[in-house]
């Protein structure tokens, strides 16, 4: 059988041959490549795209994610402490809680604050610091939102923590003061800071930071503050703390230790009770404060937590000046007690010598003006040594117009008067020893009775107790010494601590022993002016020298009325005390100097207060003591806690 081979040629329904079927290999080819084509596109723009996040922006945006999770903040550092030359804490911390608000971790502030003061109670001025605060901080830093809570307040706080984004409770410190009144105008005290403290150092934004004010607080900022810590803290998506990842202590300030002896303060501050004085106790061979008292005082921590306006008035008005630290920016006639520099004066200008007598009958005239002695019966023919002795006005009166200001204001310059000393404290001021060029600077004419009234350290003649210290000091040992009261940070010793003795002043010993013999008679001999103050120590003397300084002029007529009493005053008008000593005579280690305001007679009132001191002093003997010598002193005030 015979079978026909099929036509491999298609025939359509219609009878007409089909076209043959072609290869599909090129179409599916470029349909391909072009789907590829946006794969690879797309890949490629993944791949970027994921290079840059995790390559190119992983840092940042892992830091943008922990950040989610943990938040970071700078801690303040510990302040230094302040201790006496025996290690007495005169300024120490002690650990305080607080309410902080963090900016960045709530995104509603003013709804928390309001319900803040709901759980702890704000006033207006803790409203006020916070807008401010909020207002000039970045969001990083925490605000203060109320310190020194109570242990009641923290667990209100903690109660209500869900309701509270952003705000924690933080550990800080406040400065205490052990002494109070007693070390208040010598180590001062520290207040939050003021807007232009931030903007010299943003640091001290932080919480809890504060800046010295007054006294060596603030004259020792820089080393007393230290370097700030950071801590970080794990928080949830509403910005509460869960706990804490890492923390880093800050470093704290210097130890800081000064001249003072604390115990021996606080005897010159029992001594001088509740007179409005001050006192300066100083080493005379080098020039190392041992005690400086002004009375009366302030508590210093009160200011840092904020002193109330009623508080500040109060001390304002007060006339007293309890704010005002009379030692070294008190200033003062010195009266009698400037006569042993007009006498030294004298000796280097050859204008006196210490054989020269003159005649005292009581007065001095000079131009039409009648000048009083003390004594108005007078003195009778004296000389230098016998007028130290019983100090007498007409025999400095005279000496003084002999010798002229401008001797008198170089050897009492030299000797620490009129001139601003170099202690580390803040508004110190300089006592004044007036010249003719000086009173013509201010447009008046000076005559010959401005001349003698200083010659007894009346008239334009100012002094501070600190410089009466200085100058007794350098009367006393014939050397430079500069009063100082830095005495090591933390092991260093300061420069002036590291002198054992001050260089020699550049005046002759023969001069500096007539005025130390003078000085010696007014304390130890018959009919010296200041019997009060001879010391009852076995085999120790000192020697001194009184001053009361009018502070209102006494009428000619009142004055031989001979009913005239000082103490009859109004207190407010009655002269101020005065005495300068030092001892032991033969060897001296210690120089007193006492102002009391209105104290009227220097030999009634001061002398016998330097004694008291003076015998504390050389009893207690710090100055050749390297442990405090057994007692120690009274602290007041709360235990750190």
């Amino acid at each position: 059988m015979f079978f026909k081979r099929r036509s491999s040629r298609k025939v359509s329904r219609l009878g007409r041959p089909a076209e043959p079927v072609r290869s599909g290999r090129g179409v599916f080819t470029r349909r391909a490549l072009l789907v590829m084509a946006v794969q690879a596109g797309v890949l490629g723009t993944l791949g970027r795209r994921l290079y840059n996040l995790q390559v190119v922006d992983g840092g940042h945006l892992r830091q943008l994610a922990e950040r989610n999770r943990t938040s970071k903040r700078l801690l303040a550092p510990a302040r230094g402490p302040v201790h006496d030359r025996f290690g007495i804490p005169l300024a120490d911390n002690k650990v305080s809680w607080r309410a902080l608000l963090m900016p960045e971790e709530t995104t509603d502030i003013p709804a928390v604050i309001e319900r803040f003061s709901q759980i702890v109670p704000l006033d207006e001025h803790d409203r006020a610091r916070i807008e401010r605060d909020l207002r000039h901080l970045h969001k990083y830093v925490p605000v203060t939102l109320h310190e020194f809570l109570s242990w009641d307040d923290m667990a209100r706080i903690e109660l209500n923590a869900p309701s509270l984004p952003g705000v924690l409770v933080d550990v800080g410190s406040t400065r205490l003061y052990p002494m109070k009144e007693l070390m208040a105008h010598i180590v001062g005290y520290v207040a939050p800071p003021n807007e232009d403290d931030v903007a010299k150092d943003t640091t001290l934004s932080l919480p809890g930071m504060r800046v010295g004010r007054a006294g060596i607080e603030q004259t020792q900022e820089a080393v007393l503050r230290g370097q700030p810590g950071s801590v970080e803290m794990e928080v949830n998506a509403v910005g509460r703390v869960i706990g804490e990842i890492d923390r880093e202590e800050g470093e704290q300030g210097d130890n800081v230790h000064l001249t003072l002896d604390a115990v021996l303060q606080q005897q010159v501050l029992e001594r001088l009770g509740d007179r409005v004085a001050s006192s300066v106790v100083m080493d005379c061979r080098n020039g190392e404060i041992l005690a400086m008292v002004s009375t009366p005082s302030f508590d210093p921590s009160l200011f840092d937590s904020g002193v109330s306006h009623a508080q500040w008035d109060e001390w304002n008005k007060d006339p007293r000046t309890p704010l005002v630290d009379k030692a070294v920016s008190g200033v003062y006639p010195p009266g009698s007690t400037f006569k042993p520099a007009v006498a030294m004066a004298a000796l280097q200008s050859g204008a006196v010598t210490a054989q020269d007598r003159f005649n005292c009958p009581g007065y001095f005239d000079m131009g039409g003006v009648r000048f009083h002695c003390w004594n108005r019966w007078g003195h009778g023919m004296i000389n230098m040594r016998e007028a130290l002795k019983y100090s007498c006005d007409v025999f400095f009166y005279e000496t003084a117009r002999r010798c002229g200001m401008d001797p008198i204001k170089a050897v009492g310059n030299t000797m620490g008067l009129g001139v601003k000393l170099g202690v580390e404290l803040p508004h110190v001021r300089a006592g004044l020893i007036p010249t003719p060029d000086w009173r013509r600077e201010h447009g008046f004419h000076w005559n010959g009775g401005d001349t003698v009234n200083a010659g007894i350290g009346q008239g334009f003649v100012q002094v501070t107790p600190l410089e009466l210290a200085t100058y007794v000091s350098r009367i006393a040992s014939g050397r430079n010494v500069q009063p100082h009261l830095l005495r090591a940070i933390n092991d260093t010793l300061s420069s002036q601590a590291s002198l054992d003795v001050a260089p020699p002043l550049d005046i002759p010993s023969e001069h500096l022993d007539v005025v130390r013999g003078g000085m010696f008679a007014v304390v130890n001999e018959q009919h010296g002016s200041a019997p009060k103050a001879r010391l009852d120590l076995p085999n120790v003397q000192m020697a001194g020298k009184t001053g009361s300084a009018q502070v209102r002029r006494v009428s000619r007529a009142l004055r031989e009325s001979g009913h005239f009493n000082s103490m009859d005053l109004p207190w407010e008008y009655r002269p101020h005390a005065l005495f300068i000593c030092f001892a032991p005579y033969d060897e001296p280690r210690y120089a007193v100097s006492i102002v009391v305001e209105h104290g009227n007679a220097g030999a009634d009132e001061a002398a016998p207060l330097a004694k008291l001191i003076m015998t504390d002093t050389l009893m207690r003997d710090p100055s050749n003591q390297s442990r405090p010598p057994g007692q120690t002193v009274a602290q007041a005030g709360p235990e750190p806690g």
